[in-house]
């Protein structure tokens, strides 16, 4: 019990009321879960109870059945709004359950007895005869995770058969801790998640039996609808690769259709230009030497 109320408190919670859960969470409602052994007959079952530390202030709750009074208007204005019939039947009710409490206000309390049966009243109290409806609740095997050793006890508990798991961690789990350490070895041992879990006991069977169908069937629906939007995107990207693709082909293709005209041009070019280089330097070797006879000869000193 006390490895479940050191380590797994928030994933029971969340299991038996996510509403509760949140709540406990939060560090300035100081609340802490108990939990129990309770039952007339072997085996037991466990029960739980929420209480919160108020560190000697104590908390107010606020209830109509304390705040409305026969002395005051609201009960006038509270008859108008339920109705006459809902209005009787709430103080009908409220006798009922002064004729078998005995001690169900205030008023009634004259001793520290007297006092304690009226805490314990109120929380079993529902709430809408006025009570905190803060009872001790009994938790289920269901209620527990299944990927942690404490399922297995619990499993224990109440079939009398052990897992396979169990049965490796029995005898470490009932050595009496002489230490710290071995203490909470023991905690983690029990809070430890792994990743597999037996289906020996007739209702772990029975939820194994029921609990793979429909995990197969969310599995393989959500698999299909995966492959089939993975399929799609690749269609889509394939198809956008391909235009890419198409458009660096066609530039490649263009580029180096007018990087050969050039080259070309180029290599016929220069052979053209020998050719008539030739020719011309003989024209132009032989006007010269034509000029040059011209000249006379003050020109050429």
């Amino acid at each position: 019990m006390r490895a479940v109320e050191h380590c797994i408190t928030h994933e029971i919670m969340r299991r038996v009321s996510p509403t509760e859960a949140e709540l406990i969470k939060d560090p300035s409602m100081k609340c802490k879960v108990r939990f129990r052994f309770a039952g007339q007959e072997f085996p037991p079952f466990i029960v739980f109870k929420i209480f919160r530390h108020t560190q000697g202030k104590g908390s107010k709750y606020i209830s109509g059945k304390r705040i409305i009074s026969p002395s005051n208007e609201a009960a006038a204005d509270a008859c108008k709004l339920m109705g006459y019939r809902k209005y009787y039947e709430q103080i009908v009710q409220d006798e009922l359950q002064y004729q078998k409490q005995r001690i169900t206000d205030e008023t009634d309390v004259a001793t520290m007895k007297d006092y304690m049966h009226y805490i314990s009243n109120l929380d079993e109290t529902p709430a809408y005869f006025g009570g905190r409806n803060n009872c001790w609740r009994r938790l289920s095997l269901k209620n527990f995770p299944r990927t942690m050793i404490v399922y297995d006890i619990m499993d224990y508990a109440q079939s009398r058969t052990l897992s396979e798991r169990l049965k490796k961690e029995l005898k470490f789990l009932l050595l009496r801790p002489q230490n710290k350490e071995l203490w909470h070895d023991q905690l983690m041992a029990v809070s430890l998640i792994r990743s597999s879990f037996p289906c020996n006991s007739s209702v772990t069977s029975l939820f194994c039996s029921d609990r793979p169908t429909t995990v197969s069937m969310q599995s393989t629906r959500c698999s299909s609808q995966a492959r089939q939007k993975i399929a799609k995107m690749k269609r889509a990207y394939l198809c956008e690769k391909e235009r890419e693709a198409q458009k660096l082909d066609i530039k490649n293709r263009s580029d180096f259709t007018e990087h050969q005209e050039v080259t070309i041009s180029q290599i016929e070019k220069p052979e053209d230009q020998s050719i008539l280089t030739d020719e011309e330097w003989e024209h132009e070797a032989a006007k010269l030497y034509a000029w040059s006879q011209a000249l006379p000869l003050e020109d050429v000193g």
